[in-house]
Parts: C-alpha cells; structure tokens; sequence
C-alpha cells in the first residue's frame, strides 16, 4: 500500500563537506584522515549521518562547527550521490556541500584533533568512495560562480589588497588573469570600500586595502549583474 512505511527499505543518508580555504600559498580543500574502517588510515571528505531531528543545511552546519569552530560562513549545497556500491558497509546516500573559509579563522586545535589536515588543492591525496568525484564537482562549480560573479570573499581576512583578491581569483580559476581589466571589472561593481589603510609589507610604496561591501553586493545581486572574468 502507498501508505505503508514498515515495508519500505530502509538507507542512511550522509552528508559530506568541500571545505575551501585560502592563504599565500594559494587554494587548499580540508580533508580528514579516517580512523576507523572501512578505508581506515585513507583520506577523505568531513562529512557526518543526518539525524532525525535536523534539516540537510543544519546537519551540514553542524559538521563543519565540529571540525573548524566555525558557524556565519558560506555554504552551498551541491548534489545528491545514491550509487547502490558507493560505501561498502550500508546502503547510503550522500549530499554534498561546499563552504568558503578563512584559513586564518578556523579552530587549528579542533583540526588537529580530528587529524584533518589543509592540502592545496592541486595536490591533494586520492580520496576514498566517490569523494574524488564530489571535490571535482566542487571545483567545477566554484569556478562557474567566481567567473560571473564576486564570490569567495570568505576566503579573504578582512581587510585584502586588490593583489590578494586577483591571486584568489586566480587560484579558483586556475589561469593567469589580466590585472588591469579585473580592477577595472571589480572596481565598477563599487562593491569594495577602499580604505585610507595600507599593507606595507607588498611594496615601499605600500598598497590599499579594501573591505568587502556586503550591503552593495546584495544590491547588486537584485540587478541579476554578470561579472564575466
């Protein structure tokens, strides 16, 4: 009967976290070393089950809190994986989601503690399941959102010289980028506010820093705006 429950077959659902993050050496995924089988000592993804009196995005939350300390960052669901074989111990599916941080922001001790350790994206071990899949869609899609609009200011400390914002861009993308033509597209947006302070480390001269203007930005999101790098 359409009404009955008992019968019905019974699988976990999991959900499993891309968590990006930046600093000078460019993009980095976290990932976590597994301590227990299967594919016990291999890398993989933070990821968790779904308990019975939370939502996806409240179970993704919770996650990346446990491993990184932190709660206000940008999240975004991606797909749903159900191949019958993709964990060998349960039937399980899986929904991914993507989060920008601070590297700079995240708890290092709660890291540790859970032998999860920053890779640069572009050398990241093999990972265990589909996980190699997941991060690849991860990319794909960040890339996408980074080149038709802002996207990835999460990544930044506060205050960022123009510099630091194209060499974020230019780690997402993956390609060199023209350095006048992207102040020139982002300075149009007047998404940024140019601050009297400067990072006296970059140069004799120094160079302005910026924040991000979060208000503007929403403003601009209303307008359906296309950054198109």
């Amino acid at each position: 009967m359409l009404n009955s429950y008992s019968s019905a077959d019974k699988v976990l659902l999991a959900v499993d976290c891309i968590i990006f993050g930046f600093d000078n050496d460019g993009l980095k995924i976290l990932l976590i070393q597994r301590d227990f089988e299967p594919e016990k000592g291999k890398w993989s993804l933070i990821g968790g089950f779904l308990k019975r009196d939370e939502v996806l995005d409240a179970a993704a939350t919770r996650i990346l809190n446990t491993y990184t300390g932190l709660n206000d960052i940008y999240m975004e669901q991606l797909y749903a994986y159900s191949e019958i074989d993709r964990d060998p111990v349960e039937r399980t599916i899986s929904v991914s989601y993507f989060a920008l941080i601070n590297i700079e922001n995240h708890n290092a001790e709660l890291i540790q503690n859970y032998h999860a350790e920053w890779f640069p994206i572009n050398d990241a071990p093999n990972l265990i399941f589909d996980h190699n899949e997941m991060v690849q869609n991860a990319i794909k899609r960040l890339r996408y959102k980074t080149s038709v609009k802002p996207i990835g200011f999460e990544l930044l400390p506060e205050k960022f010289t123009m510099r630091q914002l194209l060499e974020l861009y230019e780690a997402i993308l993956s390609k060199e980028l023209d350095k006048r033509n992207f102040i020139s597209k982002i300075n149009s947006l007047e998404i940024l506010n140019k601050l009297e302070e400067k990072d006296m480390q970059s140069s004799r001269k120094g160079s302005y820093l910026y924040t991000f203007n979060k208000e503007k930005y929403e403003e601009k999101l209303l307008n359906n705006f296309v950054l198109n790098l």
